[in-house]
């Protein structure tokens, strides 16, 4: 058998080093070839032969995780493909970056976070149509699949939209801790008398223990920002402090970091095929090349930003010494 004139090297180097264009037509005019030029085919191969499970991912992740430290944070992110018509995979998401409803590809991620490193170790790709899976559902198999991956975080971060009950009592089931938001509404009982809302209660700067509805007791802090708008941040570590809320919430927004670096130095939005496999096979490269950005950054402190535009200023000196036209 030949072998295949495109590798996932040669992909991921191609997605590290370009800006906006990421068809395969494309890929195939940069990639260098020592015969004929590559083919459009040739990558679009590539991108269909890729695995179609996230162990590939994590055993790439592995050698930059400590599991006995750091902890994990969850969510998700949408791949914007506003004008898309024909691909698959596509559905209408809320977007935090628009504020409103828009199409693309809802991506739900699982980061390891120590406060410094921020590395991708699962990812879920939201089709309901076909697998029938909510994205708790989603959250719940990735937490489950962290735990035969042998993690010990010091904590499970995510956002509301993950703060069910069933999810809260999983992470309790599997004997790690877990920090989030709640909504203003979620039932408390603060004094063994009656449950109310927890915007109902009073709160002080280091926190309060309180009952939460359908699962025990649990510990939370009412943050009141100078605009007016009110965020209540709750954890089942008892003994948690203020300190400790201010570590776990900037953990947690790792994964907003991350989520930009995947869609402005990866080109994980940019892929035009219209088939399921071959976009699934370009978010799992894009992947991939973030964790060489981030490897990159955490040897030599060198951000992804300039690491990419690092390549572009060698192009543009090499033009400008020797130009073409």
């Amino acid at each position: 058998m030949n072998p295949p004139k495109c590798t996932n090297n040669d992909f991921i180097n191609f997605l590290i080093a370009t800006y906006q264009t990421c068809s395969c037509t494309e890929a195939s005019r940069c990639l260098p070839s020592e015969t004929e030029p590559i083919a459009h085919d040739s990558v679009k191969r590539l991108l269909e032969r890729q695995p179609q499970h996230t162990d590939a991912l994590y055993n790439e992740a592995k050698p930059m995780i400590r599991h006995n430290e750091g902890v994990l944070v969850i969510d998700d992110s949408t791949l914007d493909k506003p004008y898309s018509r024909e691909i698959e995979l596509v559905t209408r998401h809320w977007s935090g970056k628009h504020h409103r409803v828009v199409q693309g590809i809802n991506l739900v991620s699982t980061i390891w976070t120590d406060g410094t490193a921020i590395i991708p170790v699962d990812f879920r790709i939201y089709n309901p149509e076909k697998d029938g899976k909510n994205k708790n559902d989603h959250f719940r198999d990735m937490l489950q699949a962290a735990k035969k991956r042998q993690f010990h975080p010091k904590s499970v971060v995510f956002d509301t939209w993950y703060a069910s009950i069933d999810n809260l009592k999983l992470i309790r089931s599997l004997t790690w801790h877990w920090f989030t938001r709640l909504k203003c509404n979620r039932l408390v009982n603060p004094d063994d008398t009656l449950n109310r809302p927890i915007s109902e209660i009073e709160i002080p700067p280091e926190g309060r223990v309180v009952h939460l509805r359908q699962y025990g007791f649990i510990k939370v802090f009412k943050i009141v920002h100078s605009d007016g708008d009110v965020e209540y941040w709750a954890t089942d570590i008892l003994d948690a402090s203020e300190s400790d809320r201010k570590s776990f919430k900037d953990c947690g927004w790792n994964i907003e970091e991350y989520h930009r670096g995947i869609k402005q130095c990866c080109e994980i939005e940019r892929c035009q095929g219209r088939k399921e496999l071959v976009q699934r096979g370009h978010i799992f490269l894009a992947l991939l090349a973030f964790l060489r950005l981030e490897s990159h950054r955490l040897n030599t402190g060198v951000s992804w930003y300039e690491s990419k535009r690092a390549i572009q200023r060698s192009a543009i000196t090499l033009f400008v010494a020797q130009p073409s036209f």
